[in-house]
């Protein structure tokens, strides 16, 4: 009997060291958690927290701290991308209001300055103060345009959409257009109707960015066209030219804000650096999304994806 007894004390003795030698080793690897987190915060660092323990607790507790510690960093960096991104679009945008707004300040000035000047010339003017007043609008409205889009304040109801007629539809509006320039126009549009989740409003927009880049990228290669396909799944429209196409690395960035190409400054390929962007927006609020893909001069190819209704 006293024997039994001893044993049940020496185990409950063992028991309690283990215990305690537990609950010292627990309360070191928190304190070690502790300092070692607040470093990481305090200098933004990239460590993860590392400790070596056989309490799966803990284990678990690590795992998740290293996840948030992971987020934290995609979320700094997205910051940092958003930040500079931000300040190169402002920087874009003073460039691009301040060239038509230096050009109306000159012809106002000469308006004011030159009271001899016939009405032919003054009306000469003011034609041109009028077109260049119009661009700081355009310009502006896709600023606005944009700003809704990302902020989610500019809503694009989804319906059951005829893909044929929108095509066909856009490829009328702009059809003038092309033809003035010398285009040749390949349209592969079926006539069985085929149908996509979508916003028409959006659509034509997105279908109108795409086309007039082609018209104004594609003029060395005078060839312009669109083709509506699909398959069970999905519908793709393609908008293609002939032009001198897009590296490989400018493929990458057209779709960021006010990026533009090389050419896009000379008055021949002007434009604000807004329209794929939007575009992109557009599509990705669609539930779909867009690609490009280009060969100097052979094919330069957007197109867009939907969700095909039947």
């Amino acid at each position: 009997m006293i024997l039994a007894l001893l044993v049940v004390i020496a185990l409950l003795l063992f028991w309690n060291g283990f215990q305690y030698f537990s609950r010292k080793n627990r309360n070191q690897d928190i304190q070690y958690m502790t300092s070692k987190l607040s470093r990481i915060l305090n200098e933004s660092s990239s460590e993860q927290l590392m400790v070596v323990t056989d309490d799966h607790h803990i284990r678990s507790l690590l795992s998740v701290i290293n996840e948030m510690l992971t987020m934290k960093l995609q979320t700094e960096a997205d910051f940092t991308r958003t930040e500079l991104a931000m300040r190169r679009m402002l920087s874009n945008i003073s460039h691009d209001l301040k060239t038509p707004l230096t050009v109306v300040l000159g012809y106002m000035e000469t308006l004011l300055r030159h009271p001899e000047l016939s009405p032919l010339e003054r009306e000469k003017l003011l034609i041109k103060v009028h077109a260049k007043a119009g661009e700081v609008v355009e310009l502006m409205n896709r600023f606005f345009d944009l700003a809704k889009l990302e902020s989610g304040d500019k809503e694009l109801p989804l319906t059951r959409v005829h893909m044929n007629e929108i095509c066909r539809n856009n490829m009328l509006m702009f059809y003038d257009s092309i033809e003035s320039h010398g285009f040749e126009v390949v349209i592969d549009i079926q006539d069985a109707p085929i149908y996509a989740w979508a916003n028409e409003e959006a659509l034509d927009r997105a279908l109108g960015n795409l086309l007039s880049n082609a018209i104004r990228y594609g003029n060395d290669g005078k060839a312009i066209g669109m083709a509506l396909r699909s398959d069970e799944q999905h519908v793709y429209i393609d908008v293609w030219d002939q032009g001198k196409g897009i590296s490989e690395r400018e493929q990458e960035l057209i779709f960021e804000r006010m990026y533009t190409l090389e050419d896009s400054r000379n008055k021949a390929f002007q434009g604000s650096g807004l329209g794929l962007t939007i575009t992109k927006r557009l599509i990705e609020q669609l539930e779909g999304d867009i690609q490009v893909r280009s060969k100097p001069y052979a094919q330069t190819v957007f197109t867009i994806r939907l969700r095909r209704l039947s």
